[in-house]
């Protein structure tokens, strides 16, 4: 399984395969053009409650983490995804100023240990 993830703002590079946005919302600032994006997957996002509630405060990480696993569990579009991982080479695109500790990076995460 080749995945990886990337901020929606940085430039396309040419082995990042099939770009899939990740994000519920769509990024601010950024053209559907320059976003340069395969699909916009927002299903596999976190809700907008969990959203809302996480904020990106550090603090609560560790239980953003668990919740949004737990969505993620449940959510029949991570099928649709893993389908997509398996045919070839993914880039997940996020809008999150924060390249650590953003949602992406639990999803990939996530679709790894259930690969």
């Amino acid at each position: 399984m080749s995945v990886r993830i990337k901020r929606v703002y940085d430039e396309p590079a040419a082995d990042d395969g099939e770009r899939i946005l990740v994000d519920r919302l769509w990024p601010r600032g950024i053209s559907k053009e320059k976003a340069a994006f395969d699909e916009w997957m927002k299903e596999v996002a976190p809700t907008s409650e969990l959203r809302k509630w996480f904020d990106h405060r550090p603090e609560r990480w560790d239980e953003f983490k668990e919740r949004y696993r737990a969505e993620l569990q449940d959510n029949p579009a991570v099928e649709a995804l893993r389908a997509r991982i398996a045919a070839g080479k993914v880039t997940l695109l996020y809008g999150s100023r924060n390249r650590e500790f953003n949602h992406a990076a639990v999803l990939a995460d996530f679709l790894a240990e259930k690969a």
